[in-house]
């Protein structure tokens, strides 16, 4: 069975930091994309960045050149978020897009972690 987890979500002010994290667990994982998304109150989730197996990344055009996605060893994948901002406030999603024991590519996602931006 495959668990996701993230964590690192917390209440910042505007133009401050945040590193969030995300572990998967279970066997039989080929990954091809790790992937964070975010849902605001209100709103449809979105997709926020995306890092490929071979370090190729994809942004939002609103986050880029402020938030980086970065991987880590046992599969871990970051997300460092600078220069927040209040409409970075959302509940933050991990996603892990893999094949698990030949069953074919799933989306597998985390429970999610909450980052409110305010003064």
């Amino acid at each position: 069975q495959v668990q996701v987890v993230e964590s690192g979500g917390d209440l910042v002010q505007p133009g401050g930091s945040l590193r969030l994290s995300c572990g998967v667990s279970g066997s039989g994982i080929v990954i091809y994309y790790m992937r964070w998304y975010r849902q605001a109150p209100g709103k449809q989730r979105e997709h926020v960045a995306q890092i490929a197996t071979d370090g190729a990344t994809i942004y939002a055009d609103s986050v880029k050149g402020r938030f980086t996605i970065s991987r880590g060893d046992a599969n871990m994948v970051y997300l460092q978020m600078n220069n927040l901002k209040p409409d970075d406030t959302a509940v933050y999603y991990c996603n892990y897009y893999c094949d698990v024991h030949g069953s074919g590519l799933k989306d597998y996602w985390g429970q999610g972690t909450q980052v409110t931006v305010s003064s």
